[in-house]
């Protein structure tokens, strides 16, 4: 990947930093013994898909943020993670980037030991290493960020998941990169309304990219979910799912806005102009 100094730039490189002496903790021949002694994947894309009438829900354990800074303080990320569960989310992420969102991986194993539902690693995931180690920690999805990664870099990492019998959520931001994820052949596509290179969000931008998306992904809305009319704004443009996370842990009662947001029904993709139903 070409540097730029972007804020995606700057927080790979904390993260390739703070990746060195966890790898010196526990080398990579102890990190696949791990990863390969792990209890088998949780299916998250059929969690998501659901009965295909609402909205799936992936739902946020998330402390900070680079855009906002401190969201909540979440002493307990297991007890939250149960929370979202008992209102019926189809997937728990688990932010582990710990310089720009105060995540760890302690947080994915509190909730892995706590939750029955498909749990994402949400992370900057630039080393095969991440892989092994987001397998080892009881992860079942694993966030891939388009912008982070060149296409060999994208294809090993996305084999790697798969072979670890994982499943990725590839996230893009932009019409080439969703070209990109498409020619990968993800069947999880999230759009994300941030601009991970300057932090700006713009939720109708990700809506055009999600009608963009045929039929056979499942696509997922990203940033920008404030409201359940937000989360309607999504279905409204085919998304299958959001991921949600500052609204859920700022709302005072993570339970009902969760449960508010899985009520929304969903919509399936428009056709593209010009097709015949």
């Amino acid at each position: 990947m070409t540097t730029t100094g972007t804020v995606l730039d700057e927080i790979i490189d904390g993260v390739r930093e703070d990746l060195a002496p966890r790898r010196a903790a526990v080398p990579d021949a102890e990190i696949q013994r791990l990863a390969g002694a792990a209890a088998p994947a949780l299916d998250a894309r059929a969690s998501l898909r659901g009965d295909g009438s609402t909205m799936g829900l992936i739902a946020e354990v998330k402390r900070s943020s680079p855009s906002k800074g401190a969201l909540a303080e979440i002493p307990e990320p297991a007890e939250l993670a149960a929370t979202y569960a008992s209102a019926d989310a189809s997937a728990i992420s688990v932010l582990t980037e710990q310089r720009r969102f105060r995540g760890t991986l302690a947080d994915l194993d509190a909730v892995r030991a706590r939750v029955a539902v498909p749990v994402l690693r949400k992370d900057f995931v630039v080393e095969p290493y991440q892989v092994y180690e987001a397998r080892a920690h009881g992860a079942d999805l694993v966030l891939l960020i388009v912008a982070a990664l060149d296409d060999a870099q994208l294809r090993a990492l996305y084999d790697l998941i798969t072979e670890l019998g994982m499943q990725a959520l590839v996230e893009v931001h932009t019409a080439p990169e969703l070209d990109r994820a498409l020619a990968l052949g993800a069947d999880i596509i999230g759009v994300n309304a941030r601009n991970l290179k300057d932090l700006t969000v713009d939720l109708a931008r990700a809506a055009d990219l999600l009608r963009r998306i045929p039929a056979g992904p499942l696509a997922i809305g990203e940033s920008a979910v404030l409201s359940v009319a937000d989360v309607e704004a999504y279905a409204a443009a085919g998304a299958d799912a959001v991921l949600v996370g500052e609204a859920l842990v700022t709302s005072g009662d993570p339970a009902a806005a969760a449960a508010s947001y899985r009520r929304v029904a969903r919509r399936g993709r428009p056709l593209p102009e010009g097709a015949q139903a």
